[in-house]
């Protein structure tokens, strides 16, 4: 367990945002939280003792220095515990992260998890957004997984029923209402999580990224491996390298509404993109809305939409003056604004703000 007092944050979250954090611990093992709870200076997470759990922070706008006790997330591990002929089960660590994860399921001939390829951020905060790409969805191949309650230190497991997804949601975003409900945010810290990988694989290809990659090649029938390669070219593609240009990835959700609603929008903009759901409800692509107000390439302050995936916010800031999270924030929200005063949807981040 590493420990370090007054700690740069910029280098740990992919919107490059500068930040700094009082005090971060490096947790490397489930002993070294067992460890930092039982240390004199731990103290129980609470309004006045606030504790913020960090995975690759791809998923992160920080809105000013953390005061919070900061739990850097960095247990490692990957591990096949289980062959049948159904299926593989397979285990990662919290810390892995989540793209090296899934090359390494393929290179091991254990295929599932192609469609979610290049999806930033680590394995254990893949569960707490419910993460998804290209028609697969983490909630579709979710096993179960591990966690410490901060609260009381005590180990536990849940399924995926317990772990409460929807659409980039969970319960690990969700304080309890009351006594009675089960809500986890601020109160777990997942350790590993398992994945099932059924037998026989069945190709996801119904994204339309897909499709054309399909007519470009000629390839009708594609294995894991060609999945997996043609969606890391696509959202390269689309996409900007946090390594290069700051981001988040997706800023905003894809907003859903009611056929009746999808109609009325399609009256008046007939390109709109949308998806038809298995409920019956229409999914609209955030990205085509923010781009047929304008947004894209445009830029407030020191935080821009990319130029050409308007879905994206980047970071236009340099070393002199760095792009803040107020900044970030103030864009979001003309954005949103815009969106609703010309299609009446009400668009919402993705990222966790804090």
């Amino acid at each position: 367990m590493l420990v370090e007092n007054n700690v740069a944050l910029q280098p740990m979250n992919t919107f490059g945002i500068a930040a700094r954090a009082q005090r971060l611990v490096r947790l490397r093992s489930v002993d070294d939280l067992l460890g930092l709870m039982a240390s004199p200076d731990w103290r129980q997470p609470s309004a006045e003792h606030p504790v913020f759990v960090l995975g690759g922070g791809s998923n992160l706008v920080l809105t000013g220095d953390l005061k919070a006790l900061v739990l850097k997330v960095e247990i490692a591990g990957r591990r096949l515990v289980e062959e049948t002929d159904k299926g593989w089960l397979v285990e990662a660590g919290g810390g892995e992260g989540w793209h090296d994860f899934v090359h390494w399921t393929l290179e091991q001939g254990w295929p599932g998890l192609e469609n979610m390829a290049l999806i930033p951020g680590t394995v254990g905060a893949a569960p707490v957004q419910n993460i998804g790409a290209y028609g697969v969805e983490l909630q579709d191949r979710f096993h179960s997984l591990d966690a410490m309650d901060l609260e009381t230190g005590r180990v536990f497991s849940l399924d995926a029923a317990q772990c409460g997804f929807g659409y980039r949601d969970s319960v690990f975003k969700h304080a309890p209402s009351d006594e009675r409900s089960f809500g986890l945010k601020g109160r777990a810290l997942i350790t590993r999580v398992r994945f099932w990988l059924p037998k026989p694989w069945k190709p996801v290809l119904g994204y339309l990224d897909l499709e054309r990659k399909m007519d470009e090649t000629g390839i009708r029938q594609p294995d894991a491996r060609q999945i997996f390669d043609w969606v890391v070219a696509i959202r390269r593609a689309k996409l900007p390298d946090p390594a290069v240009i700051g981001n988040a990835g997706s800023f905003f959700k894809n907003p859903t509404v009611t056929p009746e609603q999808c109609a009325d929008i399609i009256a008046r903009d007939p390109k709109v993109v949308h998806y038809p759901m298995d409920d019956g409800s229409i999914k609209l692509a955030a990205g085509w809305l923010i781009d047929a107000c304008g947004w894209k390439g445009k830029t407030m302050g020191h935080a821009g939409v990319y130029d050409k995936q308007a879905l994206v916010l980047v970071n236009k800031g340099d070393a002199e003056h760095p792009c803040t999270g107020g900044e970030v924030m103030t864009l979001a929200k003309a954005i949103q604004t815009s969106v609703y005063e010309r299609f009446g949807i009400r668009l919402e981040p993705e990222p966790v703000v804090i």
